[in-house]
């Protein structure tokens, strides 16, 4: 009887309209499948939902979109990312933490962020993904305080995916979620050990 083989999934904080269509054009920029069924505000799946999504999906990696639409606290999006992330058929090969305006957060520390211009920087990065290099590299968003709680190879920083004064836009082909995704495949050793 065959293995059965982990998903790789790349798990994304923003699942608003406007993030899916460019989490979509990411999916394609890489060669990867994206869960259109976990946009929403809030994430309209449940974990275990999202799980079958995944699972059904043709190929990897897999991108999976969660978000808690402002809300401060635990909301879905959060409770639905943890129970996706500690499956033992999903391998999270690393975290895109989108920034929001979102008060009375802690945020999350991240490994790099992803600046408006799609170039990696150690500064912190905001909603607009505008770099702010008198603080750590740490990301303030509604989708974002759980993920100290999930084990993930690396955490990139950007600011409101398809947005950032129309940088990030589908139309343009999302250069700057595209980049944040790319640095998470190379850097999580993706590429060599696909299966093949």
């Amino acid at each position: 009887m065959k293995e059965k083989v982990k998903r790789d999934i790349i798990i994304i904080t923003d699942g608003d309209q406007v993030a899916q269509k460019a989490v979509e054009v990411v999916a394609q920029n890489i060669g990867g499948r994206c869960i259109s069924r976990s946009a929403g505000n809030p994430t309209p799946l449940s974990g275990e939902e999202i799980v079958e999504q995944v699972m059904r999906a043709k190929y990897d990696p897999v991108l999976v979109m969660f978000d808690d639409n402002g809300n401060g606290s635990e909301g879905d999006g959060e409770r639905a990312l943890e129970i996706v992330a500690n499956h033992p058929d999903v391998n999270v090969l690393g975290i895109v933490a989108v920034a929001s305006n979102t008060p009375m957060v802690d945020g999350v520390d991240v490994d790099t962020c992803v600046n408006l211009d799609a170039q990696e920087t150690e500064c912190s990065v905001d909603k607009d993904g505008v770099e702010h290099c008198d603080s750590k590299t740490h990301i303030n968003g509604d989708t974002v305080d759980i993920l100290s709680r999930i084990n993930a190879p690396i955490v990139v920083g950007v600011g409101d995916i398809g947005k950032m004064h129309g940088r990030d836009h589908f139309t343009h082909g999302a250069p700057v979620t595209t980049k944040a995704v790319e640095i998470i495949l190379e850097r999580s050793g993706y590429y060599g050990h696909q299966n093949s």
